[in-house]
């Protein structure tokens, strides 16, 4: 007997504990032990030796995957990874294709900018550009510029700066802060270290004696995007202005600014967009490498990473690699287009029992659901980069008179594409609610441009084009390859064995079409 058991009592209550600790060993009353273990082992977290998933059977011996399975998991990851960076990256990738289009058209520098001045015809790959306004776009260099002044002329339309990964720095003209009547942007560089700390959308602040909107972007390479309105249907006024009044230039140089050059980029032959093959990831780590580390999120660096697209290092994949990249983007693409074609988003239609949609899921730029606090939107982040550019506050937010909204389709109303060969109509209804005009361009699913045929514009304006309309107002739009008889005003031409798409537009959207009281007819066919 223990000696330190000095009465019955004590014994009694070390009995008790020996119980007690044989018990903890031995499996409960009535419960069967896991074989190979002491205890009853949940069987969720447990894995079978052999498990069949749509990659394959997968075999472990007691939880360890062998040769073959790891193998097999390895290059599905590899694979899920390419995918995913696919679309995720093609925000930049879009910046990225752009700019080397510009540069083929020899626009290398901040002060020398693509102006469409006879309007963006179907001749240039832009995704979904309009007919509309004149678009007069340059890319800033920051970081071999340094600070850089934009200056707006007055009377300038809707004006963006976005960042490298297409995010929102800067509104300018109509909806930025000086509100149509131009005036001095200054944009500074992410590595700027000085005494200026602008918020999201810029701040008036004075520099060297003037006075500038000042905004910071989060990457060295910037897209400025600017439109300019027609006056009497006629692009003109607008391209005056902008060559005469538009200025970018470093703010270094303020005091002898380099000589503005405005390249046409109407009916000129030029890609702008990124492409859908390997060659995908080659511009993702143009992007990566050039830009500073801090321009993405770590988990989204981590992502582009884990595929060998990293800052400060080669892209150089191995065979193995190689392969599963070109699977990935092909997987990434034809995903992105299910997505853009057969939306099955939440919040993506305008009204009950209609195919039209909105391009902006959500209303929210950033593509947060539930305002900041919200989870990122993907796939509505997908839908809109997939076929459109430019990212502002100004293209979700209620402007009323203001600005543009847009509504697009892939189907007509049996929800079937849209097949070249046949002929369509589209009924506008009367008292259309837009303050300035509304348009039509119909687009080429393929490269998501203007459609090419042998109208240079494959569009109808409700200004510039002398429209027929119905006896109640209405406007009846014709799509085929030939012009029914007596409608050749309103109609625009198809190509046969093609699939296409419209996009319907109105510039300064009044409270009919926000509270959805008013909308347009669905795509029917008629032959």
């Amino acid at each position: 007997m223990n000696k330190s058991l000095k009465s019955i009592k004590d014994w009694h209550r070390y009995s008790i504990a020996c119980v007690v600790l044989l018990a903890g060993s031995l499996p409960t009353y009535g419960e069967q032990a896991t074989p190979g273990y002491n205890h009853k082992i949940p069987t969720k977290i447990m894995t079978p030796d052999q498990v069949e998933t749509p990659i394959g059977t997968l075999r472990f011996f007691d939880g360890m995957p062998d040769a073959a399975t790891v193998e097999k998991v390895y290059d599905n990851l590899d694979l899920i990874r390419a995918t995913e960076t696919f679309l995720n990256g093609i925000p930049a990738t879009s910046i990225e294709g752009m700019r080397l289009g510009f540069r083929e058209m020899g626009a290398d520098a901040s002060h020398k900018a693509i102006i469409m001045d006879k309007l963006l015809d179907s001749s240039p790959l832009f995704l979904t550009g309009n007919t509309d306004t004149v678009y007069c776009l340059a890319f800033l260099e920051l970081d071999k510029d340094g600070a850089t002044v934009v200056e707006i002329p007055a009377n300038s339309g809707p004006g963006t700066v976005d960042d490298a990964y297409f995010r929102f720095v800067t509104d300018m003209g109509t909806p930025g802060p000086d509100a149509g009547k131009g005036g001095k942007y200054l944009i500074l560089p992410p590595d700027y270290d000085g005494d200026l700390n602008p918020p999201v959308g810029g701040m008036q602040a004075e520099v060297d004696g003037e006075t500038y909107f000042v905004s910071k972007s989060s990457s060295y390479v910037n897209l400025l995007f600017l439109r300019g309105f027609l006056v009497d249907g006629k692009p003109d006024v607008a391209t005056a202005m902008f060559k005469n009044d538009l200025k970018v230039y470093p703010l270094k140089d303020a005091a002898n600014p380099p000589k503005m050059e405005f390249i046409s980029g109407s009916g000129k032959s030029f890609n702008t967009i990124h492409a859908n093959t390997y060659d995908f990831y080659e511009e993702l780590h143009t992007v990566i490498e050039r830009e500073p580390a801090s321009l993405l999120e770590p988990q989204l660096s981590g992502l582009f990473a884990s595929i060998g697209i990293e800052k400060g290092k080669p892209f150089n994949p191995d065979a193995r690699m190689k392969k599963i990249l070109t699977q990935g983007v092909a997987i990434g693409n034809a995903t992105a287009r299910a997505i853009t074609f057969r939306p099955r988003l939440e919040g993506f239609a305008y009204y009950p029992d209609s195919s039209w949609g909105t391009g902006f899921v959500g209303g929210s730029y950033q593509w947060l659901k539930e305002g900041d606090k919200g989870a990122r939107n993907l796939d509505a982040r997908t839908l809109f980069f997939y076929q459109a550019t430019v990212n502002t506050p100004a293209m979700v937010e209620k402007m009323v008179g203001k600005g543009s909204q847009y509504a697009v389709t892939a189907v007509d109303n049996n929800g079937d594409y849209l097949h070249g060969d046949q002929t369509y109509r589209l009924n506008i209804p009367a008292k259309v609610p837009a303050a300035n005009f509304w348009s039509v361009v119909i687009y080429d699913p393929q490269t998501r441009s203007e459609l090419q045929t042998s109208q240079p514009f494959p569009s109808k304006n409700s200004t510039r084009d002398p429209l027929v309309q119905n006896a109640d107002g209405s406007v009846d739009l014709y799509f085929g390859p030939t012009a029914p008889q007596g409608k050749e005003a309103n109609w625009i031409q198809t190509v046969p064995d093609k699939g296409w798409y419209p996009i319907f537009r109105l510039y300064g959207p009044l409270d009919p079409w926000f509270d959805k009281t008013w909308q347009p007819g669905e795509l029917e066919v008629v032959n």
